[in-house]
């Protein structure tokens, strides 16, 4: 691709790479390609833009070994190694979901409700890198979480992002097939679980369809299927005055609220994304 006698400026890589981004259908190709080269260069993409170098033969190599991953359509995040989730930055690999913003809204729907109960236990099913578990800890000092996953590869991530936002001693990381098998009561329930349905995944876009895990995605048949195994079990596992909020897939809410509903609980609400998309069912309050 590049060689360092080619290279007169730093636009000349940016330029050459934003092209060859552009070629395999990379959307954001310039933002993909300055991020890149700026972890090639051990430097912030501020820093990259300020400072018109050429970057030298070690640099050059890094980077090109990156825009190969990309060309082929890896997602950004696990070349980097890294992806921003409430304002904080977490570890990612192939072992878990890469953390997306639409999530957020879990964090948002436990912290409002910690911020009234400061002591709060909170739960949160399948936590992959740990991104909800760790924002919720790192911004509610007092709440104690336990945090579920099948994957101890995925729970060994969670650990260490948890140890790097200095929280790993407020949560538990258990594994457990969704809920944990010592019974706890608890204020706060939380899931992003698999939801795509099974006939939708080959359709999915090359980052997420051959490089996140299927079993991250795969909700079964029609998508549902983690749902109806977690609503009818949370009635055990809540305390009087509790929440459960799960993230759902597009055309999935009105579904998974009647779910809840014929469950037992009450106040059963949709919230949208900031896409306007209903991207998270939350339900408070149960028939006795």
């Amino acid at each position: 691709m590049f060689h360092q006698e080619e290279v007169s400026a730093l636009g000349d890589v940016l330029s050459r790479a934003v092209s060859l981004l552009e070629r395999a259908g990379i959307d954001d190709a310039r933002l993909d390609a300055e991020l890149m080269l700026a972890a090639a260069r051990a430097a912030s993409r501020a820093e990259l833009l300020t400072r018109v170098v050429a970057p030298d033969a070690a640099a050059i190599g890094r980077f090109e070994a990156m825009l190969a991953r990309r060309i082929a359509r890896e997602p950004l995040a696990y070349i980097l190694g890294v992806r921003e989730f409430y304002s904080m930055e977490f570890a990612v690999t192939p072992d878990v979901l890469i953390p997306r913003p639409e999530t957020e809204l879990l964090v948002d729907q436990a912290l409002e409700f910690v911020a009234r109960n400061p002591n709060a236990r909170v739960l949160d099913i399948g936590t992959g890198s740990g991104a909800i578990a760790v924002a919720i800890a790192a911004n509610a000092p007092e709440a104690r979480i336990v945090a579920t996953d099948i994957s101890e590869h995925s729970l060994a991530i969670a650990r260490a992002n948890a140890t790097t936002h200095r929280c790993a001693d407020r949560i538990e990381f258990v594994r457990a097939d969704l809920f944990p098998f010592r019974m706890h009561l608890f204020d706060v329930i939380l899931s992003n679980p698999p939801y795509v349905p099974s006939r939708d995944m080959d359709s999915l876009a090359p980052e997420v369809r051959l490089y996140e895990p299927r079993r991250a995605l795969d909700g079964g048949e029609d998508g549902l299927d983690f749902y109806r195994k977690m609503i009818p079990d949370c009635r055990r596992y809540l305390a009087g005055d509790a929440i459960v909020a799960f993230e759902v897939g597009v055309g999935q809410a009105d579904v998974v609220a009647a779910m809840f509903t014929r469950a037992g609980f009450r106040n059963v609400a949709s919230l949208n994304d900031l896409s306007g998309i209903p991207r998270v069912v939350r339900a408070s309050g149960l028939n006795s």
